[in-house]
């Protein structure tokens, strides 16, 4: 029997039905995240086996509570916090799942979390847990933050904000910040797509805006990502991760990140360190581009370009796809207007993305 019938009929008439799709290596890649195009360094790829071969074993086998944490996830955690300032850190399976982690571990009865309302859905959807109070404020906006902040009567208050918004493509607001600091609010940062993209050492906002790390500060970056590999880290105060420790449930109920993802991970962050010049001067070639063929300024990497369709950007999608260009089709509820979003990763040539950002011109006339 086909339970779900009437349903996916809707979503087919909505034009939001979605589909997994094979990758086709044929196609120039202006849809995925691998904003450095390290998921396709063999060099890393290569560094990775090879060390991982000398391991008497290649799998984590088990929780980190249960002799599932090596000194593989340790080196690469200590290497994370001295690259981002902090104080402790640990390794998760996946983005989703430590901001799920963050959130319904972080907030207990009696506490506020006031998350901007374009945070991502993993964080959205753990504010539906029933021990979790959430304020949404306006995006980016700090004076209706601050408005929230001081009506709140919540024993403590948690602020959660993305570094780089993964739709609109734009940075936080350097004043949440301050706003934290002064009122004494934990402020969680999702650096997923600003991690490896912006920022002194490419390290992030943290890093873009120079900011000196407090015991409420709280860091939360992935590697499938602009690291090229797979799973997510949290940096926080010794504090902090010793709580996470105890009471998030994402971590203490589930098998380690991989020994293989985990030294991918740390290979690309070297990487990232060490030719921090040369990507950041390709990063600004790019957004350049950007402002030359539509007169935006992009934060980082991601460009939404509003069509406001579903249908149309679907057709406009699979047109380039035709062409040997892939750029992503984001339709509602997703964004609130159905947006091409557009890559423009490091990964590929600057000839290529000219070519894709004049005949997206066309296509949207």
């Amino acid at each position: 029997m086909e339970f779900y019938a009437k349903e996916l009929k809707a979503l087919q008439r909505a034009g939001r039905f979605r589909t997994r799709e094979l990758v086709d290596e044929e196609l120039c890649d202006f849809a995925s995240n691998d904003y450095l195009g390290l998921a396709h360094n063999k060099t890393l790829h290569t560094q990775t086996c090879q060390k991982l071969s000398y391991q008497s074993i290649h799998a984590p086998k088990a929780s980190m509570l249960v002799n599932g944490y090596h000194a593989i996830h340790q080196e690469f955690e200590q290497a994370l916090c001295e690259a981002n300032g902090f104080e402790d850190g640990i390794v998760f399976g996946s983005g989703f799942n430590a901001n799920i982690a963050l959130i319904e571990s972080l907030c207990r009865r009696g506490d506020v979390v006031f998350m901007d309302e374009l945070y991502h859905a993993s964080g959205v959807l753990a504010t539906h847990f029933e021990a979790v109070d959430v304020v949404f404020f306006r995006h980016n906006d700090m004076a209706h933050l601050k408005e929230l902040l001081a009506a709140t009567a919540a024993k403590r208050s948690i602020i959660a904000v993305e570094g780089i918004y993964s739709m609109d493509g734009d940075m936080c607001d350097k004043e949440v910040f301050e706003i934290a600091d002064s009122t004494e609010a934990l402020l969680i940062v999702d650096e997923a797509h600003s991690s490896g993209v912006v920022g002194k050492k490419l390290m992030g906002v943290f890093d873009y805006y120079n900011i000196t790390i407090k015991p409420n500060h709280i860091k939360m970056g992935t590697l499938g990502k602009a690291y090229g590999s797979f799973g997510a880290y949290i940096l926080a105060s010794e504090h902090i991760i010793t709580y996470l420790l105890n009471r998030a449930k994402p971590l203490i109920y589930a098998t380690s990140l991989s020994l293989y993802d985990t030294l991918l991970a740390h290979n690309a962050l070297r990487f990232i360190l060490q030719n921090t010049a040369e990507l950041k001067m390709q990063i600004e070639q790019r957004q350049k581009m950007v402002q030359e063929e539509f007169g935006l300024d992009v934060a980082g990497l991601i460009v939404p370009l509003v069509v406001g369709d579903n249908t149309k950007v679907m057709q406009i999608k699979e047109q380039l796809k035709k062409e040997g260009f892939l750029v992503g089709a984001i339709r509602q509820p997703t964004v609130a207007k159905a947006i091409i979003r557009v890559i423009i990763r490091v990964g590929e040539s600057e000839e290529r993305l000219r070519f894709v950002l004049r005949r997206l011109r066309e296509l949207l006339c």
